[in-house]
C-alpha cells in the first residue's frame, strides 16, 4: 500500500511524463477515485507546482508549459523548520562557518515558491540567536569525525585537556556524542583509565580514527551514564555566605536560587550544570562563604586559586634592546 505522500510523487511523475494527463486515467494508474486524485492535483498547487486543468473533450491535468521542477520540493512548514533550524545552529554550541550556514539558506529559499519564500525572508531577517557562552566551541567536523566513528566501532586516539588543564593522550573506545546544557560530550571506555568515561568535545585538541575496532557492549547506555555523571548532570548548590541577607540580596538574583537567614550568615542553596562556571561565580561575589554541598566544589575552587597564584607569581620577560 502506498503511503499518500507516495502517491502524491507518483502524480507528480506522471505529469511530468505526459503533456496531458485526465482524472481517470490518474486515478486508474494509482488505483484510486476521481475525487482523491483531485485532492492529490491541490496539494501540488499548494506547495507551488503549477498543474493547470485543461477542459474538452481531451481534457485533463498538465505542468504549465516550461516549467522545470527545482531538485527539491518543500512545503512552507517544512521549509520554516529547516530555515528556523539552521538560524540557531549557533545555539548548537559547534563551531561552524557562517557561510555554510548562508548557503543552505539560500538553497532552501531559492526551491520555494514565491510567496513562501517573500515569508521566509521576513523570519529570517528578523531573527537573531546568539550562542548562550562564549567559551571553545567544537567544530563541526570534530562531530562528524567521531560520529563516524562511533557508527563503524573505531577506537580513536585523542589529545585531550582535562578539567585540571592537563594535557593527555587517549586511547578511547567511543559510544556516543551528547549535547547537554550548552555542551557537547562523548562518552566511551577509556583505555588508560580502564573505565568509561565522559569528555568534553571543546577539549579535544586533536583526533586521530585507528584501524583498530571494537566489540561495544550491549549492557552499557551512554545517554544513562551522561545523566548520571555528577560533571555534567544537575549540581545542588548549597554555600553559606558569612555576611547580612541584604548585602547577599544585592549580589544575588533572586531568580538565581534561595536565600535564607542562618545563625552565621545567609543560606544560599540552587541547581547549577557546570561546577567551574559555578565556582568562578562564587569568587567574584567577593563575599566569604562555607561549602556545604558539592564537596567537589572545594577542589575545583583550589585549583582555580593555583592557576590565580601561577598568574599572580609570574613575572614580566626583560624586553629585548
Amino acid at each position: 500500500m502506498y503511503h499518500p505522500t507516495s502517491r502524491v510523487l507518483t502524480v507528480l511523475e506522471l505529469l511530468q511524463a505526459k503533456p496531458s494527463i485526465s482524472g481517470p486515467e490518474l486515478a486508474a494508474r494509482l488505483e484510486m477515485d476521481v475525487r482523491t486524485v483531485r485532492r492529490y492535483i491541490m496539494h501540488l498547487q499548494d506547495v507551488g507546482i503549477p498543474v493547470e486543468a485543461t477542459i474538452g473533450r481531451h481534457g485533463g491535468y498538465r505542468l504549465r508549459p516550461g516549467f522545470k521542477l527545482p531538485p527539491l520540493i518543500f512545503t512552507e512548514e517544512e521549509a520554516t523548520a529547516i530555515i528556523l533550524g539552521l538560524l540557531m545552529s549557533s545555539w548548537l554550541e559547534i563551531e561552524q562557518p557562517s557561510a555554510a550556514i548562508e548557503g543552505a539558506l539560500a538553497k532552501v529559499s531559492r526551491v520555494l515558491p514565491l510567496q513562501a519564500r517573500e515569508r521566509l525572508q521576513a523570519v529570517s531577517s528578523h531573527l537573531s540567536f546568539y550562542p548562550p557562552s562564549q567559551q571553545a566551541r567544537p567544530s563541526a567536523s570534530l562531530l562528524i569525525d567521531l560520529s563516524g566513528a562511533i557508527h563503524a566501532s573505531q577506537r580513536i586516539l585523542i589529545n585531550y585537556t582535562s578539567h585540571h588543564k592537563e594535557d593527555t593522550q587517549r586511547k578511547i573506545e567511543p559510544y556516543g556524542v551528547t549535547g547537554w546544557k550548552g555542551r557537547w560530550y562523548m562518552v566511551g571506555y577509556c583505555c588508560l583509565r580502564q573505565g568509561y568515561r565522559v569528555f568534553r568535545l571543546d577539549r579535544i585538541r586533536h583526533i586521530t580514527i585507528l584501524a583498530e575496532t571494537f566489540e561495544k557492549a550491549t549492557d552499557f547506555d551512554h545517554e544513562a551514564f551522561i545523566r548520571d555523571n555528577r560533571n555534567i548532570g544537575p549540581i545542588n548548590l548549597e554555600v553559606e555566605f558569612q555576611t547580612d541577607l541584604a548585602t547577599v540580596q544585592q549580589k544575588i538574583p533572586a531568580s538565581y536560587g534561595i536565600l535564607t537567614p542562618s545563625a552565621t550568615g545567609v543560606l544560599f542553596q540552587g541547581t547549577y550544570y557546570d561546577i567551574e562556571s559555578t565556582a568562578r561565580y562564587l569568587m567574584a561575589l567577593n563575599m566569604p562563604f562555607l561549602i556545604h554541598q558539592p564537596l567537589e566544589l572545594r577542589d575545583t575552587l583550589r585549583h582555580l586559586g593555583e592557576q590565580m597564584i601561577q598568574i599572580a607569581n609570574t613575572p614580566i620577560p626583560p624586553q629585548a634592546h
